[in-house]
């Protein structure tokens, strides 16, 4: 089965403010232990979701006006800290599909695309107004275009950026290398039988 080519991503947004938001902050250490990524739903940002005796805090997150959210917004440096891949598969599975923010760490950044979770740069202001205006209407429909490169909501349109390549990768549905290995695996071989050293 080929891979989608995802050139839009629409839906609703929740804004979780701050920069430096690192990987331990995004998935706890204790839940590095699960045995397959979708026991991470439900699990990101649980530490700050949640005081010591399990009660919510608050988050942004866990607003009901925000439920059913599928975009996140942020700000510099989203993801640093540790390399784990459990921080955007966390994200991932707990229903998120794309991520803007002004920044994002390397790595982050890298581990999201091969899920086919785009991140997207944007300026700080308009990240904000953003915020500001779900704040008011939390129904309100974001899409992000990766061929226009574009992030659009009511009458409002924004410029955002995204590596050159992650973009052709992910327009293109050839954004989960293991999945393309897997689906070429008579050319795999075929090459295989032409090496003198396998």
């Amino acid at each position: 089965m080929s891979l989608p080519k995802i050139t839009q991503i629409t839906g609703t947004a929740v804004h979780v403010p701050g920069d430096d938001i690192d990987t331990d902050r995004i998935i706890p250490a204790r839940y590095l232990k699960c045995v397959t990524f979708d026991d991470l739903a439900g699990k990101h940002f649980y530490d700050v979701r949640y005081d010591t005796d399990g009660k919510p805090t608050g988050h942004p997150l866990d607003d009901p006006r925000f439920a059913g959210a599928s975009i996140l917004l942020s700000g510099s440096n989203f993801g640093c800290g540790s390399s784990r891949e459990h921080a955007p598969q966390s994200i991932y599975r707990s229903g998120f599909r794309a991520v803007i923010a002004e920044s994002f760490a390397e790595i982050f950044f890298g581990n999201s695309t091969t899920l086919g979770m785009p991140c997207v740069c944007a300026a700080p202001q308009d990240i904000a107004n953003l915020g500001g205006f779900i704040e008011k209407l939390p129904d309100t429909e974001v899409t992000i275009d990766l061929e226009a490169l574009t992030v659009n909501y009511a009458d409002i349109s924004f410029p955002i950026e995204i590596a050159a390549s992650a973009r052709s990768s992910l327009v293109a549905g050839q954004w989960d290398p293991i999945a393309e290995l897997l689906e070429n695996g008579d050319e795999i071989e075929s090459v295989a039988k032409n090496l003198p050293y396998v």
